[in-house]
């Protein structure tokens, strides 16, 4: 089944990166049906470019000035974006740049040619975007790539696809020397989900050095996979923490490569449903704008921390999220230490009950179906 998504068509020529199987071309084909479109994951197109950059300027000088060209795969061949540059500022092309890697492109020293092309992401299928087929339990279970999403056996396609991933983005980049090393990495790096950073244990437990986990780190990144929340230094407490936490892409990734395929277990919950509210987030972000900055706060004298800062311009709000279906007065303890944050607009709690009120001093408490249609309505600020 085809989901209508978030992503919208700029005017002007983008980047649109994700991880493999987000449907990035499903939805430039159905956005832009008629444009001139150049696949280089098709060998035989690959191989003539690759081997003589030139003709890809050839190709494209047929096209109508201010028209479309999409090029899927961007990050196989960057040299091409010389040319893309080119005809951008001579003859006001427009070029639809799909990727599902940003590893090259920047090594390129491309810089997502010096702005004068957007960038964009296409995140896993999002509450919104699932609509009435959506099923926390089987997101938190599977995740909701949508070439998993869609299959029959998400277990089985999901385990196909961490396969796809070490071969297509990590072998084909020639990214790692150490292929074994990566391997032993992921699963280590997988427990780290939601968790804050430390480069030490991962190198210990994965048996390479710390300098190669940080190498790995940023791999993840650039494919995708994972990405940094940073702390937010809100000079709330004597000391905060300051090591950024990592957040995998998806909840069906991180299981899978820990080989875990089962009912998600009662130990994993928690970080896997923090992991997916800020999936959410992010996605809606791409296409709302809902906040300028995001990270998270934490107190290193205490337990006390909130889950995620947003910052829109001067003001800020706090969200804690909790996996129980149960209220507990406990949840709101971190929200309560921010209440003297400057530009603090709004305090929330999502949890995995039913009933939505606030507390005496103010503070949202949202089972999940709220948060739903907060981002959907754009409320999260209201």
């Amino acid at each position: 089944m085809l989901y209508e998504r978030l992503t919208r068509l700029p005017e002007r020529s983008f980047f649109l990166l994700g991880l493999r199987g987000t449907g990035k071309s499903t939805w430039i084909r159905s956005a832009l049906p008629s444009a001139v479109r150049f696949d280089l994951l098709d060998e035989a197109l690959f191989t003539d470019l690759l081997g003589d950059p030139a003709l890809f300027g050839r190709m494209v000088s047929a096209v109508e000035t201010g028209d479309w060209v999409v090029v899927d795969e961007v990050q196989r061949i960057p040299s091409l974006l010389n040319e893309v540059h080119r005809q951008i500022a001579d003859r006001d092309l427009r070029f639809a740049l799909l990727g599902s890697s940003a590893r090259k492109l920047k090594s390129a020293g491309t810089n997502l040619l010096g702005g004068r092309a957007l960038r964009m992401a296409m995140h896993p299928l999002t509450a919104a975007e699932l609509s009435s087929d959506f099923d926390l339990d089987e997101a938190l279970r599977h995740g909701t790539i949508p070439l998993v999403w869609a299959a029959r056996d998400r277990g089985e396609v999901l385990s196909s696809y961490t396969q796809l991933y070490l071969r297509e983005e990590i072998r084909a980049e020639a990214a790692v020397r150490n292929l074994a090393g990566f391997v032993r990495f992921l699963p280590v790096a997988a427990l780290m989900h939601a968790q804050q950073l430390n480069t030490a244990a991962i190198a210990r437990d994965a048996g390479v050095a710390r300098s190669t986990v940080e190498g790995y780190l940023e791999i993840l990144e650039d494919t995708l996979v994972a990405a940094p929340l940073p702390a937010l230094e809100a000079k709330l407490r004597v000391r905060e923490r300051r090591r950024p936490k990592l957040y995998w892409a998806d909840p069906g990734l991180v299981r899978a490569v820990k080989r875990q395929f089962g009912p998600v277990a009662a130990e994993e919950r928690g970080a896997l449903f923090e992991g997916w509210v800020l999936g959410q987030l992010r996605a809606h972000n791409e296409r709302q704008r809902l906040y300028d900055e995001i990270a998270y706060w934490a107190a290193t004298e205490s337990s006390i921390e909130v889950d995620f800062v947003l910052r829109r311009e001067d003001k800020y709000a706090a969200i804690e999220v909790k996996a129980a279906e149960r209220y507990n007065t406990s949840f709101v303890k971190g929200l309560r230490a921010v209440v003297d944050l400057p530009g603090l607009a709004r305090r929330i709690v999502i949890y995995r009950g039913r009933r939505a009120f606030r507390t005496e001093d103010g503070i949202d408490v949202w089972p999940i179906e709220t948060f739903h249609g907060a981002l959907r309505d754009g409320e999260l600020w209201s």
